[in-house]
């Protein structure tokens, strides 16, 4: 199924970033701030630094993962305030199997190709308050790309299992605004050492195994899944060579999704009703990145069926999104669209 939601905003608010990215890793200096960075400090902020850009790669590029507006209030260790993090992310993109079940072999096992993509858009943007760094702004954007597929087997006319590979490409940079004393002084050593105002290409591997359950009640369709997922990323090029990263993410969606026919028309098509609930798990460099552990979603839409009717569409309507996790809001509005080739 292929999902098209472009986001709109909402100020309500993503991960808690513990480290509130770029500088704001500088939250790990001591509380009298010494004149020059130390190499210990340099180390951490790196390692900080490469669990933020492949986290936002995957959050940015991944079709799995949802799009929209967040915003969030995260601790500062050197002061009584917070840092506020706004992010915005636009996705279009999804997943679809291919036409319909077809034999294989001599096996009581039926199967369809899968083809998955998605393109994004990722900016997310850190203020940050109290000494040493207060009125600093960190700003990170990525653009990524990715694209592949597998298949589905249906071990029977409700189970299924759809393992799939794809690539990612991504490109991530950072510009960093400096007003704090510390940083006017610090700034050309940090970007001279890549720890701000740099950019980097990356690639992800993205291999996964779909399980899905389908079942029907009258005419509505309820689907259970589940979507086990790894992410190996690496760079491969950097507007600074000591910018680079090779990292290990995962993630595991289970989802429950409902549609309901409404024996109502409009514009000549029947209208459905649906959505769904879903629980994602980050592990790895993505938890470490987002500062999150899981992520919730409450999905709802109302739809047009145009199935064998319009081309490739399944349905065509509208959509929305209420996201919420440890430390983590936000929400997202949009045309909702599925395909069926």
């Amino acid at each position: 199924m292929l999902r098209m939601k472009p986001c709109r905003g909402c100020p309500p608010r993503p991960p808690r970033t513990a480290f509130v990215v770029g500088l704001s890793l500088f939250g790990l200096l001591p509380s009298i701030a010494p004149c020059q960075i130390t190499p210990d400090q340099i180390q951490q902020v790196r390692s900080a630094l490469n669990s933020r850009i492949e986290a936002l790669t995957i959050l940015g590029g991944d079709f799995g993962l949802s799009d929209g507006s967040f915003s969030s209030v995260t601790p500062n260790p050197l002061a009584r305030q917070g840092n506020d993090t706004t992010m915005e992310v636009n996705k279009f993109g999804g997943a679809a199997d291919v036409g319909d079940p077809r034999p294989l072999g001599g096996l009581p096992i039926s199967w369809q190709p899968r083809l998955q993509g998605n393109m994004g858009y990722l900016e997310s943007t850190d203020y940050l308050h109290g000494a040493p760094l207060d009125g600093d702004v960190s700003t990170f954007k990525d653009y990524a790309i990715q694209f592949g597929g597998g298949a589905r087997f249906w071990l029977s006319g409700h189970f299924s299992v759809a393992p799939t590979l794809m690539g990612m490409y991504g490109h991530t940079s950072n510009a960093y605004a400096a007003n704090s004393l510390f940083m006017w002084s610090n700034l050309p050593l940090a970007t001279q050492l890549g720890l701000v105002d740099w950019s980097v290409d990356t690639w992800t591997l993205r291999p996964a195994l779909d399980f899905q359950y389908v079942f029907t009640w009258k005419r509505s369709i309820v689907t259970l899944s589940s979507d086990p997922t790894y992410f190996h990323t690496e760079s491969f090029r950097s507007s600074n060579a000591a910018v680079s990263l090779n990292g290990n993410s995962g993630s595991l969606d289970t989802k429950i999704d409902l549609d309901v026919p409404l024996d109502r028309e409009l514009f000549g098509h029947e209208l459905h009703a649906g959505g769904y609930l879903s629980r994602t798990d980050l592990f790895g460099e993505l938890k470490t990145g987002l500062d999150a552990q899981h992520i919730n979603e409450i999905h709802g839409r109302l739809v047009l069926d145009y199935l064998n009717q319009l081309w490739k569409f399944k349905w065509i309507g509208v959509g929305g999104s209420y996201l919420w996790g440890p430390n983590f809001r936000g929400w997202t509005v949009g045309a909702d669209i599925a395909y069926h080739f």
